[in-house]
């Protein structure tokens, strides 16, 4: 019975009924289901923002083991807690989690709506649902790139978003239309969820395995694999030269300011702006990484440490030598923890 966005919200209980038993026999055993609690389901909501389950599981069960509740969590200094997350990026996320631990405690009563979560730090609508649904029961769906590719290839439409936040607002109604009639919404949302990860993949999707296929007009009537049709984002390549100084068994780092808009906080090897390369400068190495929408080759140049670059130090309190042998006691951005290891290895 292939469908379009009417005819599939009038068999809702039956669509629910079909992707819930599917996923009862089929989900992935994770610690957070395992296991289930509001607070794991929250962790597990912000660290799987977008970053890969395989990527999260160790953060997760660190994090759990330091930081196992609500109360443990909003009385960590915020330093800790960002070392804890140290390597899942997007660092935001970490602080708003701290905040939101600490509203937590102190609400009463405490939320479970969606409306009311969405008051609480770093929590968007997908995320809102994810809990409300989760913990506490109720009939929110959640919306994100894996529900809106499901959902535009069930319905074969065809209609191209300029981005994936206008994809979501287009397809919110019909997801929230299928999870109204089932008594499970949080299993819903999670077999949502588990079939993009794991069937409805954007390539390659093993539509003859998927539990909702006679749905899918997507599938009878054209080629699923090519939707939903999203506009390509626009990619900006940058080039960023770093200044490598090791000086008396320290080296040399900045430590990004509190209110910058990226990796607030953080540490890096600093900017070749900052040292100034006009001094002797030997390029080391060239890696690269992506942020948002910019895909960054960064450059690094091996230079000595001198009086000019003692005074730049003096006349900026972000610049500082740090103990080589003491790297583990500061947060460092991912990538720059891990070529650190080669850089070292040029000394």
């Amino acid at each position: 019975m292939p469908s379009t966005k009417e005819s599939l919200s009038e068999y809702s209980s039956a669509f629910s009924q079909s992707i819930l038993s599917w996923y009862r026999h089929n989900a992935r055993a994770l610690p957070w289901r395992e296991a289930p609690s509001l607070y794991r389901t929250v962790v597990s909501e912000f660290m799987c923002q977008q970053t890969q389950i395989a990527t999260v599981l160790p953060y997760f069960e660190r994090w759990m083991a330091q930081l196992p509740d609500f109360e443990s969590l909003a009385a960590a200094r915020e330093d800790n807690v960002v070392k804890l997350w140290e390597g899942l990026g997007y660092y935001s996320r970490a602080r708003n989690l701290h905040k939101l631990a600490r509203k937590w405690v102190d609400a009463d009563p405490k939320p479970q709506t969606a409306s009311e979560w969405l008051k609480y730090p770093g929590v968007g609508a997908y995320t809102a649902a994810a809990i409300s649904s989760i913990s506490f029961g109720k009939h929110s769906a959640v919306v994100d790139g894996n529900v809106v590719r499901i959902l535009a290839r069930l319905t074969n439409d065809e209609t191209q978003f300029n981005d994936n936040s206008k994809a979501v607002k287009n397809f919110t109604q019909l997801a929230n239309d299928l999870i109204r009639e089932t008594t499970h919404p949080g299993d819903h949302n999670q077999a949502m969820m588990e079939l993009g990860a794991t069937l409805c993949t954007k390539a390659n999707p093993q539509c003859l395995l998927c539990p909702v296929q006679e749905y899918c007009t997507g599938l009878s009537q054209g080629d699923p694999a090519r939707l939903p049709n999203l506009a390509k984002r626009k990619i900006t390549a940058v080039t960023l030269d770093r200044a490598f100084i090791v000086h008396n068994g320290r080296l040399l780092l900045h430590r990004i300011p509190a209110d910058a808009k990226r990796l607030a906080g953080m540490c890096e090897i600093p900017p070749g702006e900052q040292i100034n390369l006009r001094f002797p400068a030997e390029l080391i190495i060239s890696r690269r990484r992506g942020i948002a929408n910019e895909r960054i080759e960064e450059r690094f140049f091996r230079i000595v440490f001198s009086k000019e670059v003692a005074a730049i130090m003096e006349e900026d309190d972000t610049l500082f030598l740090h103990p080589l042998d003491q790297l583990d006691q500061i947060t460092l951005t991912g990538p720059h923890r891990k070529w650190l290891h080669e850089l070292l290895q040029e000394i």
